[in-house]
């Protein structure tokens, strides 16, 4: 099936406010905690082959920028009923095999998602210093192998995405041509997918 590219939002926007329990230490992280920092968003799941194909870069970027004032943050949001490797405690097992070593959290209800306008996993945003949208796009050019008639492509080197975190971190902004991220859909509540989702894949 054809996968989903993120939606193309207004760069400025306000970084939404979200307070979502983290699948591994299961206390609350909330925005407002990451004031005067810039902020990377990744919206991911477990089970997306276009998720499990960058985490190692996510993995890699988490320790590149560690020593830097950016907080990354990651967010589940799939309907866990249909998707239960999706869920919290299969989440938590991915972070850690992947060496994710931000806050991952759930964000059961899809409010969050909602107010991010996320359409796909993964979805990479942006936020600079005062919490304004700096980037929402690809983490780079490469894309998965999903079977012999789709071989991936590009090199896994977070170049659309590291370029922009270096930008911010320089009180820069990044080119407002940003390319969209691509991945599997996000899996929405029964009534719940909002009118911007996209294809399903």
């Amino acid at each position: 099936m054809a996968a989903t590219e993120s939606k193309h939002l207004s760069l400025g926007l306000a970084l939404p406010k979200f307070s979502l329990p983290d699948v591994r230490s299961r206390t609350l992280v909330s925005g407002s905690e990451y004031e005067g920092r810039p902020v990377l968003v990744i919206f991911l799941c477990a089970h997306c082959p276009y998720v499990v194909h960058v985490a190692p870069e996510i993995a890699r970027v988490a320790k590149d920028y560690a020593q830097t004032s950016l907080a990354i943050v990651g967010i589940t949001s799939n309907d866990i009923a249909a998707y239960p490797q999706d869920a919290p405690e299969p989440t938590a097992i991915f972070a850690e095999s992947q060496g994710l070593t931000f806050p991952v959290l759930f964000d059961a209800t899809q409010t969050v998602a909602h107010s991010f306008s996320a359409s796909c996993t993964p979805d990479f945003y942006i936020f600079d210093s005062a919490h304004r949208l700096a980037y929402h796009g690809q983490m780079d050019d490469s894309r998965p192998t999903r079977g012999p008639d789709r071989p991936g492509q590009g090199t896994l080197d977070g170049a659309s995405l590291r370029d922009a975190l270096n930008r911010v971190l320089d009180g820069q902004k990044p080119p407002a041509d940003q390319k969209t991220s691509i991945g599997c859909s996000i899996k929405w509540l029964p009534g719940n997918e909002p009118v911007f989702a996209g294809s399903k894949a």
